[in-house]
């Protein structure tokens, strides 16, 4: 655990965990402390362009920044959950992924947005990871890291493996979009389709 925490007895077997400036979520036993908006990248937070790496060709989707600010008012944290095969496949390097997410973050928090984390799968199709969606690795990963309750989660993506992945993680809060890949609406898992990601507005409350 980080140094920041404290450990409390409650009685005589069973703790809590507090972090400073955290609200708590009493499951159970345990404390869950964090609940998070599950973002993909290309075809939510930008528009889609194959093995996007180079910050000329990157354009927000209109309206990502209010989103994302509305989705923080309500104390939900937002967590980026992003494939790159690119890298496997030798079309960019890690280097050019780092220095493009670098500066997407600059952006966002420029418009007051603070993402807590970017987590991405560098395999690819014919890699055995359990990174790459739609395994749920990624989210397993993030869940980890920050305690997250998965059940007052959401994924917004634009594909059905980013809705597989997030369900195989235990989200069933789901959202895909019709601003990225083209999706089949009858045979999708996802909870909602929406055109993009400012809709989603009007379903998380």
């Amino acid at each position: 655990m980080v140094s920041s925490w404290q450990t409390r007895k409650l009685g005589t077997s069973k703790k809590i965990i507090v972090r400073p400036n955290i609200k708590f979520i009493f499951i159970g036993e345990w404390f869950l402390t964090t609940k998070v908006v599950f973002l993909d990248r290309d075809g939510v937070i930008n528009k889609e362009v194959g093995y996007l790496h180079r910050i000329k060709d990157f354009k927000f989707i209109p309206g990502v920044f209010d989103a994302c600010n509305y989705f923080l008012s309500l104390g939900y944290q937002i967590i980026v959950v992003t494939n790159q095969s690119g890298i496997s496949r030798g079309l960019y390097k890690e280097g050019d992924f780092n220095i493009l997410n670098k500066w997407m973050l600059e952006e966002f928090q420029q418009k007051g947005v603070n993402i807590l984390n970017v987590f991405f799968c560098p395999h690819g199709p014919n890699d055995s990871c359990n990174c790459r969606k739609p395994k749920p690795g990624l989210f397993l990963d993030a869940m980890e890291k920050y305690d997250i309750d998965m059940s007052k989660s959401w994924m917004i993506g634009d594909k059905e493996a980013d809705i597989e992945a997030a369900n195989n993680a235990g989200i069933s809060q789901t959202i895909i979009v019709r601003s990225g890949h083209k999706i089949n609406e009858e045979k999708t898992k996802a909870s909602f389709i929406i055109d993009s990601i400012p809709d989603a507005k009007r379903l998380l409350k």
